[in-house]
Parts: structure tokens; C-alpha cells; sequence
């Protein structure tokens, strides 16, 4: 029987390689710099001079897209790598041990996972102040527990059976037991968990620069393009379509590389 062609994962990784491919670019080359402004060229529709148009500031809004979107993927991808290391490390320790340390940690995750990502996150930067590396330490933080959880209970899953119980009579240590012969096994679960922390990660660095406290000017991002639109939606309404296109896609992208990723393990 011909297997069915993964659709999902296909048109998920063609959307974020595209968008990724994009970003990189635009951290080393964009038609126009990205801060450079233009009086004389103030809220340009699109053109083939401005594929997106320009801002309130005569700014390329194409030349920022492609930058600010090297900022978004920067602090998401940093923030799945705090939380995805440190959580899976901790959840992979915490599972197969048991034990006191182990109650202790799932109650304090527990408890960060009880209030809303975003409401976690404001709290942190209102302590750390805005800025970009603060809106990761934060986000990093937050996501810890979500890998925690998911590679404990892949590891309480796996410790039972077979394999693991033959690595064990065949005198295998147990550090060697838990990073080489279980979380291969979990590897499917913490990349679906990562697609949506990433998701997350997106839409959280988005609403903390449209309120100011991510990624700061002269640098430009999404979110923070998106706040600065808002006084221009109907004079130039171009100036927030495009950087909010660009997010949606971005998440559309990994939501369907997560459920790739699930029908890959049905």
C-alpha cells in the first residue's frame, strides 16, 4: 500500500525555510537600510521602487519585514533552546530517578504553568526591563516546565520496557540509558512540542514589542511595526498588512509542521 504523502510537514517546512531564508538575507543585505529615512517618500503605497510601500518615516517596510523578521526567528529560536535543554534534560532526569526532586520540580512547574504565558512574561520584564535578550531569558524560562512535563512522561513511559530493561541487565550506565536509548525514542514529541513552543514564541515576542517592551528602536520588528501602524490604517493601511502577513505565515508554518510531526507518530 502506497503511503499517504505528509502534507502538513511538507508545506509547513516549505513555508518556514522560506521565511527563514528570507531572514537571514535581511541580516546582511536588504533592498534599502532598514532605518534609513525618507521625507520625501513618507507612506508610499506599494511600488516596484517599495514592493510593500514605506512608513510614516519613509522607511522600505520590505527592508524592515526582512530584517525584523531575523529578530523574531532570533528570539524564538533562542527561547525553544533555553526551555527545550534545559526542560528536556530536567524531565529526562526527573522521570527516570523519580524521588523527592521530582515531586518538587512537577509542583513548581506546575505552578508557572497555571498563569498565561504572556502574563508570565510581562512580570519577568517588568523586573528585567524591555529589550530583546530579557524577552528571551524570560520566554526561556517559561518554556522549561512544557518540556519538563512532556519528555517526564516519555521517560516514565519508556523505563519499563524491553530495551531499557536489557540496557540495564547488560550493566549500561543510566545517564547512557536516558540520553541514548530513551529520548531518541521521545525525539517526535519534543520536536512537535518545540513547533508549538515556537508558535508561542512568535505571537509572545510580537505582543511584548507591540507594547514596547521587546525588541527596541532603531531595530526593527514585527510586532513593534504593527503598534507604530496603528495610527495609519486607513491612510496607509499597507504599513500593518504586510508585517502581520508575515506572522501569520510564520506561525502557520510551524502549526502545521506540528501536525506533521503528530501524524508521523499515528
Amino acid at each position: 500500500m502506497k503511503k499517504k504523502r505528509n502534507w502538513n510537514l511538507i508545506v509547513g517546512l516549505s513555508i518556514t525555510l522560506f521565511f527563514l531564508t528570507a531572514a537571514v538575507i535581511g541580516q546582511f543585505w536588504t533592498p534599502y537600510p532598514p532605518t534609513q529615512m525618507d521625507s520625501l517618500h513618507v507612506n508610499l503605497a506599494p511600488c516596484l521602487a517599495h514592493p510593500m510601500g514605506t512608513d510614516n518615516f519613509g522607511r522600505d517596510i520590505f527592508s524592515r519585514v526582512m530584517n525584523g523578521s531575523g529578530n523574531t526567528f532570533f528570539v524564538a529560536v533562542c527561547t525553544v533552546l533555553i526551555g527545550g535543554v534545559i526542560g528536556t534534560a530536567a524531565g529526562a532526569l526527573t522521570g527516570y530517578y523519580g524521588g523527592v526532586l521530582d515531586n518538587v520540580l512537577m509542583r513548581v512547574g506546575d505552578m508557572i504553568m497555571s498563569f498565561p504565558s504572556v502574563l508570565l512574561a510581562l512580570i519577568f520584564i517588568s523586573l528585567l526591563g524591555p529589550g530583546k535578550y530579557n524577552i528571551i531569558l524570560a520566554l526561556g524560562i517559561i518554556f522549561i516546565p512544557v518540556f519538563a512535563r512532556m519528555v517526564r512522561s516519555e521517560v516514565i513511559r519508556c523505563r519499563e520496557l524491553d530495551f531499557v530493561k536489557s540496557a540495564k541487565v547488560m550493566g549500561v550506565g543510566s545517564l547512557r540509558i536516558i540520553f541514548v536509548h530513551i529520548l531518541p525514542n521521545a525525539s517526535v514529541s519534543i520536536l512537535t512540542t518545540a513547533a508549538i513552543a515556537f508558535n508561542n514564541a512568535v505571537l509572545s515576542e510580537a505582543g511584548m514589542s507591540y507594547l514596547g517592551l521587546g525588541v527596541q528602536p532603531p531595530e526593527p520588528s514585527l510586532g513593534r511595526m504593527l503598534s507604530e501602524a496603528q495610527s495609519f490604517l486607513f491612510g496607509a493601511p499597507w504599513y500593518a498588512i504586510f508585517p502581520g502577513i508575515v506572522i501569520i505565515l510564520i506561525i502557520l508554518g510551524f502549526s502545521m509542521i506540528g501536525e506533521g510531526l503528530r501524524e508521523l507518530q499515528q
